[in-house]
Formats: structure tokens, sequence, C-alpha cells
């Protein structure tokens, strides 16, 4: 699968570390690719946290690009791990292949399958029917599926995405990179990176973009995302003198 192909099917979404922007980045391809007339779907396999009583991310993912289908398959209370969550409340942890099926029988339905992970790419997620731990790279694999990797901006970026693109690379998943808030100011260290992961790079989606009005949003999702997610995003050298 090369950059220039628009991706389909089941795509996951995944991030080199917790608050880096997964569901915001979610949002904003299942924007654009509905901008493009697909059917989108986004499936979270397990949300955590919900003690709190906030929005989980389908919620948000639906306020901000109103996907076609909206479907959480496991939800603890506990701002943990999924896997750890489900031991702490005493609840199922979410197992490996029903998560598969749930995924596939989206994508059955629907164009794009946007399938967000919590946390990093290793976070233990469930549980195999053998009762060893899964990750969200093991449900890429299951799928066939490529993964969209969240980064951050500043420093610390370039080891973190790295490790996390190689252990792609090493399970044969197929992986670009978005920035997953681009800073309204950038600095050098901000310039310096984006230049080290242009190679991979499929976008840039400004800070604070949550928190946009929905239709200012799904406006300009496109503008914020290369031709392999549904956007319009060309010329990097363009985008970089605009900003």
């Amino acid at each position: 699968m090369s950059f220039g192909d628009a991706w389909t099917g089941p795509v996951l979404v995944t991030g080199t570390d917790t608050e880096v922007g997964k569901t915001v980045v979610t949002a904003a391809v299942a924007a654009a690719a509905q901008a493009a007339g697909l059917r989108v779907a986004v499936v979270k396999p397990g949300q955590t946290g919900t003690a709190t009583g906030e929005p989980g991310d389908v919620d948000s993912v639906t306020r901000l690009a109103a996907p076609l289908t909206g479907r959480t398959l496991a939800s603890y209370p506990d701002p943990l791990a999924p896997l750890a969550a489900a031991r702490v409340a005493e609840l199922p942890p979410l197992e490996l292949y029903n998560a598969v099926d749930a995924v596939r029988e989206e994508a059955d339905k629907h164009d794009l399958v946007l399938v967000e992970g919590a946390g990093g790419l290793l976070v233990p997620m469930g549980l195999r029917p053998s009762g060893e731990p899964w990750t969200v790279a093991d449900l890429a694999v299951s799928l066939g599926a490529p993964a969209v990797v969240v980064a951050r901006a500043g420093l610390g970026t370039l080891n973190h995405t790295a490790l996390t693109l190689e252990a792609l690379e090493r399970r044969a998943v197929p992986a670009g990179v978005v920035i997953g808030a681009w800073p309204t100011e950038p600095e050098l260290v901000h310039w310096l990176n984006l230049s080290e992961l242009l190679p991979n790079l499929l976008g840039a989606v400004p800070a604070g973009a949550g928190g946009m009005d929905p239709g200012v949003f799904r406006r300009s999702a496109p503008g914020w995302l290369t031709p392999a997610l549904y956007g319009v995003l060309d010329d990097w050298r363009a985008w970089a003198e605009e900003t």
C-alpha cells in the first residue's frame, strides 16, 4: 500500500503514547472520508475511564465528524489500560477475535472502518482465547489493516515514533504518521521534527481542533490530511509557508 492510494476497509488509529490526539485525528479522517462520499464507521474496542461521566471517544468523534456508525465494544470505569481496567472492575476482558469479528462486521457495511486504540501500540487490550494478552498491533495483524500512528509535534517524538513504526514494520503492518496537535506558534524543534517525519507523514491536525465548531471542523479536516486519508494536502512546502 503506497501513500498515494486512499486507504479503505479497516484502518487502525494508534499513537506513540496516550493523550497524543488519536480521537481528534480519528474524527478528522472520518470527516474527510465522508466529505469524499465514503460510508464511515468508527469502532473503539476498549473505552476506559467511564466513571468520570465524560463523553467517550466515540461520542467525541460523533460530535465532530458524525460518522455513519459509531460503536464501542467494551467499557470500563477506571482510566487504565483496557485489560487492567477490566481486571480492576472484575469485568470480562475483551476477547481478540470478538473484536476482529465486530470490525469485520462493520467493514461489510462501510467503505472505511476506523478502529481507535487505547494509549500506545502495545498496550494490553484484552485476552486471546488462550488467555494471553493482545494489543492493538495484534488486532492490526489479525485484520490485515494498515495503521495511522498519531505522534506529538515536540521534543521526544522522533524516538517514540521510530519505535512505533519499527514495531509495525516487523509485523508487516503498513503505517503512516499524523501529527496530532500542530502548535499555533511552532518553534524550531517542531519544524525540525516535521522535516524528519516527512517521509512517513500523512497529515498534521492543528492544536485545539477538538474544540472547533463541528461544521468548521468538517470543512477544515481535508486540509489537514494527504490524499491517502482523503485530504487535499499534497504540498508540504506550501503548507509550511502558509503556516
